[in-house]
């Protein structure tokens, strides 16, 4: 068997339809763990992933990769693959490491959703082997919130009011943009305590601007949290404190 690190880049390729020529069994797949890819606008995004590989075969580059069903729509990034670690004879378990960046590749905003796993892998002197996993990973643009609680300190029951903005990740521009319209959670957290509660839940204007006014009765830190949607992580912003005197 062949095996050794290798550093590729996923390409156009044909859409997974059952084993291309057969003799391989992929099992064990897994990629993140299960979770979202959160990707922004700059930074390389490290994704794990793994898989146990059965053939009887010479082999050469397996790997685990992101597809939507059409030509045309293989999910481009680089990949580090391991050596083969030994289970039995004929099966090798494979680490593998994706790596996303915007700001090397051209993402489009588009490419956020929901992505199929297929499983490859090459044979030495020719052909291989491309299975559709039955998976879905989703690939998401992040997201980031601010916040501002005011006036700082405050009397005892006196109203406050809390701002903020809601931005995402715009993969083409490479910056972060406004995302109005969303639905954000307000949270408060009393002093000595580790917990955050959620006190009210408010929609972003369209310029992705949110503003509320709470009774403050005691101090703590209030923050902003997006749960997100199947294109878009969550997030939370930073807490900001108020004292109540």
């Amino acid at each position: 068997m062949a095996g050794g690190a290798a550093v590729v880049f996923t390409a156009v390729a044909a859409v997974p339809a059952g084993a291309a020529e057969g003799g391989v069994s992929f099992t064990r797949v897994q990629v993140n763990g299960g979770k979202p890819i959160v990707i922004g606008v700059s930074g390389e995004v490290a994704v794990p992933a793994s898989f146990r590989m059965a053939t009887t075969h010479a082999w050469k580059w397996p790997a685990v990769f992101l597809y939507r069903g059409g030509v045309d729509d293989r999910l481009w990034h680089a990949v580090e693959t391991s050596d083969c670690i030994d289970v039995s004879s004929g099966v090798c378990d494979i680490n593998e490491t994706m790596y996303f960046d915007p700001s090397v590749w051209d993402m489009r905003n588009s490419e956020a959703g929901a992505w199929k796993v297929g499983a490859e892998v090459h044979f030495e002197g020719g052909g291989g082997d491309t299975d559709d996993e039955g998976l879905t990973v989703y690939v998401k643009r992040n997201s980031r919130l601010t916040v501002n609680a005011s006036p700082e300190p405050v009397s005892k029951d006196r109203t406050i009011t809390v701002t903020g903005k809601v931005t995402r990740a715009n993969w083409e521009t490479r910056k972060y943009a406004s995302y109005g319209g969303r639905l954000v959670s307000l949270q408060f957290k009393p002093a000595g305590t580790t917990s955050y509660t959620t006190v009210k839940k408010v929609y972003a204007n369209g310029s992705g601007d949110l503003r509320t006014t709470v009774k403050a009765s005691k101090t703590g830190t209030w923050r902003w949290v997006y749960y997100g949607n199947t294109t878009t992580g969550q997030s939370a912003s930073p807490g900001d404190n108020v004292v109540v005197k």
